[in-house]
């Protein structure tokens, strides 16, 4: 709590009302400016790259250099048999493609001993915690944009990106599957809706207009046709998306989340259609968001959602560290932080991603 004292003859002294009459103890210093030593902290978003991707290659990247040569299993032919069949002997390929290490984020900021010394809290431990969880929020932002074919959070990403290799050949430039894209054609069967977002209701509509889990329950369908291991699977949504799919009327709904505990580090606790369901603010849109309501579907303004198996995006780390040294220029501390990391696309089939907006 803190105390403006008031000049004299003000109708305020020390920050509390006073009759016009009132002269008594007019300067106000009865009533002093109290700094309190509990730190109001920012809000913090959730993080969930490391729960939705595979971290297995944390340890080779770190011990053997700045990139991972990733050997693919080698697909095998089976042929009908008869007797006296002359068997043909298969070569075996070794196809593989390369995850690179090349983003990096740093921090750096100073204090001064004079600072330091006459601060009533620790501003370097403040600052450091705070530094920590925005490295932590830059990468999941920035993983879960590439996850879903984004540069950055409202460009798509057309081209390839510098030095890497596509697991799938198959794949666009982003390293997505063109089928695994969900765009307003797929539940309307209008082939003019291929570059529309499904607009969404909590119990679905007419024409285009459909619901969270009708989206959901398309993608575990094609999970399924890919042969996607059942175990492992999740869906990344934003706040609007989650609001419309907790307003269905759906008695499966009330089942999927009945016993459940609060929503934690993002994650709601039951699985939804198979899913483990995320929420998070990181994930790209266009425009002004899924929030903008177009009931025939919208070009400009969609949130993206991403699904897959845990399997299908690789993210590792290589340096993650925190150092801290005397300025040369100044009477000061200079705390600086660095995380160095690589994400891959590993199986293009078993990732997703759909255009939505509000109905």
């Amino acid at each position: 709590m803190a105390f403006q004292s008031a000049a004299s003859g003000s109708a305020l002294t020390g920050g509390i009302n006073n009759s016009g009459a009132w002269n008594n103890l007019t300067s106000g210093n009865f009533s002093p400016v109290i700094y309190s030593k509990k730190v109001q902290k920012a809000l913090r978003a959730s993080s969930v790259i490391e729960a939705v991707t595979n971290t297995d290659y944390t340890g080779e990247i770190a011990n053997m250099g700045d990139s991972v040569n990733i050997i693919k299993e080698p697909d095998i032919t089976v042929s009908a048999y008869a007797r006296g069949t002359a068997l043909a002997t298969q070569a075996l390929t070794d196809a593989a493609f390369t995850m690179v290490v090349n983003k990096a984020n740093y921090y750096q900021f100073a204090m001064d001993d004079i600072e330091e010394a006459h601060s009533h809290v620790n501003f370097i431990d403040l600052a450091t915690d705070r530094a920590g969880y925005k490295m932590k929020d830059a990468m999941d932002a920035e993983v879960l944009r590439h996850m879903a074919g984004y540069t950055d959070a409202t460009t798509a990403r057309t081209a390839l990106e510098t030095g890497s290799t596509k697991a799938d050949a198959g794949a666009d430039n982003d390293e997505l599957l063109a089928a695994n894209k969900l765009r307003g054609n797929a539940f309307s069967g209008v082939s003019g809706d291929s570059t529309k977002a499904i607009p969404i209701a909590a119990d679905g509509g007419t024409g285009i207009i459909t619901s969270p889990l009708e989206i959901m329950n398309r993608i575990a369908r094609m999970m399924d046709q890919a042969n996607v291991d059942t175990d492992g699977r999740y869906i990344v949504v934003d706040p609007v998306f989650c609001e419309v799919l907790l307003d269905t009327s759906s008695k499966l709904i009330n089942s999927d989340f009945g016993g459940g505990d609060e929503l934690r580090n993002g994650k709601l606790p039951n699985k939804i259609r198979g899913f483990d369901v995320y929420k998070s603010n990181n994930l790209p849109y266009k425009g002004t968001g899924p929030g903008t309501a177009t009931a025939a579907g919208s070009t400009a303004h969609y949130g993206v959602l991403v699904a897959g198996h845990m399997g299908a995006v690789a993210t590792a780390q290589q340096i993650s560290k925190t150092e801290t040294f005397r300025s040369p220029d100044t009477f000061a501390d200079i705390v600086r932080g660095m995380n160095l990391y690589a994400r891959k696309i590993l199986r293009s089939d078993s990732l997703f991603n759909a255009w939505y907006n509000l109905a």
